[in-house]
């Protein structure tokens, strides 16, 4: 079964995963807060020793995080304000996955418009990452995304204070060497692309 927050974990049978001797067995499991973007998850686990106890995790839709290029090879990235750290965060453009997305790619394409106001002529998968799998069940799906050009208009959510500009991917390694970009979903996506991509 799958919920808005991807396949929804039963109790009872165990998967092959769930049968490694690390593996908690879940006896229960339902959500302790829910707010717009994420819920907390709180579950009722067995430990292999066979103590009982609970465990919380944010539980949240995959998400889509888009390296986009211009046609004269340039990046554009995006300047947010990001209330938990109480500053503007530069990153790549990414967000939730939504049902009418359809796939991955399209998911891609919609954020990289929404956020951006650039489209781009194709996208192209680069990875998929658990970025915080102790404490989240978050996936994000890294897209690079080539031939973006300015051609529509952002569609900001109502929470989001965005401004776009581009930069060079020299430039974008700098700000991440030097520790000017903080994001991880930006870090990782610049150090993967530029280890793995093209």
């Amino acid at each position: 079964m799958t919920d808005e927050n991807g396949p929804e974990r039963t109790t009872g049978e165990r998967t092959a995963a769930e049968r490694d001797p690390l593996a908690w067995e879940l006896l229960d499991s339902e959500v302790a807060y829910s707010c717009p973007g994420f819920d907390v998850r709180r579950e009722q686990v067995r430990l292999p020793d066979g103590t009982e106890t609970d465990f919380d995790y944010l539980a949240e839709p995959p998400s889509v995080v888009v390296l986009p290029f211009t046609p004269d090879g340039e990046v554009v990235v995006i300047e947010e304000w990001r209330q938990a750290v109480g500053r503007v965060n530069r990153s790549l453009p990414a967000g939730g996955m939504e049902d009418e997305d359809g796939d991955r790619a399209a998911a891609a394409h919609r954020e990289l418009r929404e956020e951006t106001g650039y489209e781009a002529d194709s996208v192209e998968f680069l990875t998929s990452v658990e970025p915080a799998n102790g404490v989240a069940n978050a996936v994000l799906h890294y897209f690079v995304a080539r031939g973006c050009t300015p051609t529509a208009e952002q569609e900001l959510d109502f929470n989001e204070s965005i401004r776009v500009e581009t930069t060079t991917m020299d430039d974008l390694r700098e700000y991440v060497a030097s520790r000017e970009v903080r994001d991880g979903r930006t870090t990782l996506g610049v150090l993967y692309y530029e280890a793995f991509g093209d």
